[in-house]
């Protein structure tokens, strides 16, 4: 084990989970940019894979992701370094504004600070996508694919369906035209609730994180109907305060667990909530790891990663349009956004650390005009 390259894991990852906004797109088009272009840990079209893996099974793509880097540069070790890397800082942030909250009653007005870093990652996730869609569309087919992946997702459909939808119909056409078979399995797993102690928010929690397909903002959807209509645990606003957190503060948008563990039983709440939602990811990516160059090895497997891939980029072709339309029709926004993009494009060698502090700035800079 070399110790050096499990520390520079856990450095790199800490290092972004400080400046992770805007969600799971936003996030892996940081890591594309640090570990694939500056750091040269793998190829783009290994990482164009490891994308296209973790959309196909439950829990946060992201953070998968870092998991997934840490371990191609230190092994078992950089898997663990990378994911605790990344969520740490997030999962501080969250309990801070937790404490805020339970102690103040109301979401803390920090807005201001945040307005011009959604238009600025616009910038950095348009040009991820650009260069991951000149790996994954090998073909007119996988061109297609990603064609058809896109207008799905702006249709709103899931993006489970979506990428498993895609990457079976794929493997069926490119395996049919070489006369090959191909198999494929999700496991899924549940758990049973039990008291309002920490075990039974760890078991809620994880069981949440064993059947959360797609990206973090699904685990709303199952927080509103475990916790506030089954359970009785929140109420709604509480839920709405909860989410807010989430938006606010980088990394992973699952460590909204965290700000709901914090308000059902304090500190040990917050902890217990936070390792049942991220820790199956360590297990599951211990396994994505091993299954990935058995998937490429395969002629006809290859064939159902390259589609998954392919419609994978198309989502985040589809969250990077969504996100620009969620700018609004502010000047300030868009123009912020403008010069994401031309940064992006024609300064690549510029960190994105400065594309974002530099969006924060100016956008609270405009906030005062």
């Amino acid at each position: 084990m070399d110790l050096q390259k499990v520390k520079e894991v856990f450095l790199v990852f800490f290092k972004l989970g400080f400046i992770a906004f805007g969600g799971p797109a936003a996030h892996i088009a940081l890591m594309e940019k640090e570990v694939v272009e500056k750091r040269k840990w793998m190829t783009q079209q290994y990482f164009l894979d490891m994308v296209g893996a973790t959309n196909l099974v439950p829990g946060p793509n992201s953070t998968q992701m870092t998991m997934h880097c840490g371990h191609v540069r230190a092994g078992w070790m950089g898997l663990i370094a990378g994911g605790v890397g990344f969520i740490f800082p997030a999962v501080i942030f969250t309990l801070i504004l937790a404490i805020l909250y339970g102690e103040y009653g109301e979401v803390p007005a920090i807005a201001p600070f945040f307005y011009g870093i959604k238009p600025a990652v616009v910038g950095i996730i348009l040009n991820a996508t650009y260069k991951l869609s000149k790996k994954a569309v090998k073909t007119k087919l996988l061109a297609v694919l990603g064609a058809i992946s896109l207008g799905l997702s702006l249709y709103g459909m899931d993006e489970f369906l979506v990428i498993i939808g895609l990457g079976a119909i794929g493997a069926l056409v490119f395996n049919f035209a070489n006369n090959s078979s191909i198999k494929s399995f999700l496991p899924i797993v549940g758990a049973k609730t039990l008291f309002l102690t920490n075990t039974s928010i760890f078991w809620v929690f994880f069981k949440t994180a064993m059947v959360l397909f797609g990206s973090g903002y699904v685990l709303i959807a199952y927080m509103d109907a475990e916790l506030v209509e089954k359970l009785g645990w929140l109420t709604k606003p509480q839920l709405l305060d909860a989410i807010a957190m989430g938006q606010f503060t980088p990394g992973p948008v699952l460590t909204t667990a965290t700000f709901v563990g914090y308000q059902l039983n304090g500190i040990s709440g917050a902890i217990y909530a936070s390792l049942g939602m991220f820790l199956p990811s360590f297990f599951l990516v211990g396994l994505l790891v091993k299954i990935i160059p058995w998937l490429r090895k395969s002629k006809a497997l290859s064939y159902f990663l390259d589609s998954v891939n392919v419609a994978a980029v198309g989502i985040m072709a589809a969250v990077t349009f969504k996100i620009g339309l969620d700018v609004g029709t502010d000047w300030k926004a868009w123009t912020l956004m403008a010069l994401s993009i031309v940064v992006a494009f024609q300064f690549p060698k510029i960190s994105s650390i400065w594309v974002i502090v530099g969006g924060a700035l100016m956008g609270y800079g405009l906030m005062m005009i």
